[in-house]
């Protein structure tokens, strides 16, 4: 599913209910921000057309963070469009086994008590989002400062969910791609509205939940999440709201 202009300039692209973005710069081109399950490439190719836009025109991705749903598609496109893959050093590790990720409670306890959630997972397998080619070769970014490619978006430390975990702030377009720092939909439990992902996919939820503030100082009116649709309220009461509601 496409939804152009999610965002000024941000399309965003759900597949198996997990988000990826297509950040349009203009004559510099296109940035993907995470690569969705591996069936997401053809939804890029499907995406591209009504864009206005081919293959050529995309220059760069930058991963969030490096979980095996937002890394679907990185390698081909880095091997195929010969591309630049940006990944927080942190993540690093992740990149060559996405699914490998330290979690604070056991996966299985979710798939056996949360059957709402089993659809989900279900697709999942279908698709073979769980295994992910491992990325051969990447771009180690650290914090501060704006990353060099089309849309220059601002680095926002969030680390929590995982280690290296960075949303992209795009002060021109008033928004922010928060990444799994925060969610509108928790594909865990299948629970809505803005939320910490359940801790079978997070690292430390108590660093996640402090280091929302630097999401919150964005200001940004659109928040963009890796899952659920986009929350046009403002950084600040989606992360009011994240806080107050209870982590699976």
């Amino acid at each position: 599913m496409l939804q152009i202009d999610a965002a000024p300039g941000i399309h965003r692209v759900e597949d198996d209910k997990t988000n990826w973005y297509i950040v349009d710069g203009g004559a510099d081109g296109l940035t993907l921000v995470d690569a969705g399950v591996p069936r997401s490439w053809d939804s890029l190719h499907a995406a591209l057309p009504q864009l206005g836009r081919t293959a050529a025109d995309v220059r760069a991705l930058v991963l969030t963070h490096a979980h095996f749903d937002h890394v679907g598609f990185a390698e081909r496109a880095r091997a195929e469009l010969g591309i630049p893959v940006y990944v927080h050093e942190n993540d690093v590790p992740l990149t060559r086994h996405p699914w490998r990720y330290d979690h604070e409670r056991p996966r299985a306890v979710y798939f056996a008590t949360q059957v709402q959630a089993l659809p989900h997972v279900a697709r999942f397998v279908r698709d073979r989002a769980f295994w992910p080619s491992p990325i051969r070769e990447v771009v180690r970014y650290g914090d501060g400062g704006s990353l060099p490619v089309p849309g220059a978006p601002r680095i926002v430390p969030t680390p929590g969910h995982t280690l290296g975990h960075r949303a992209l702030h795009f002060p021109e377009r008033d928004a922010v791609l928060a990444g799994d720092a925060l969610v509108t939909y928790d594909p865990y439990t299948a629970r809505k509205g803005p939320r910490l992902v359940a801790r079978a996919a997070t690292v430390d939820s108590e660093r996640n939940r402090t280091t929302l503030e630097a999401l919150a100082a964005t200001d940004a009116r659109y928040v963009l999440t890796g899952h659920g649709p986009v929350w046009d309220g403002g950084a600040r009461a989606a992360v009011a709201a994240a806080r107050a509601a209870p982590v699976a």
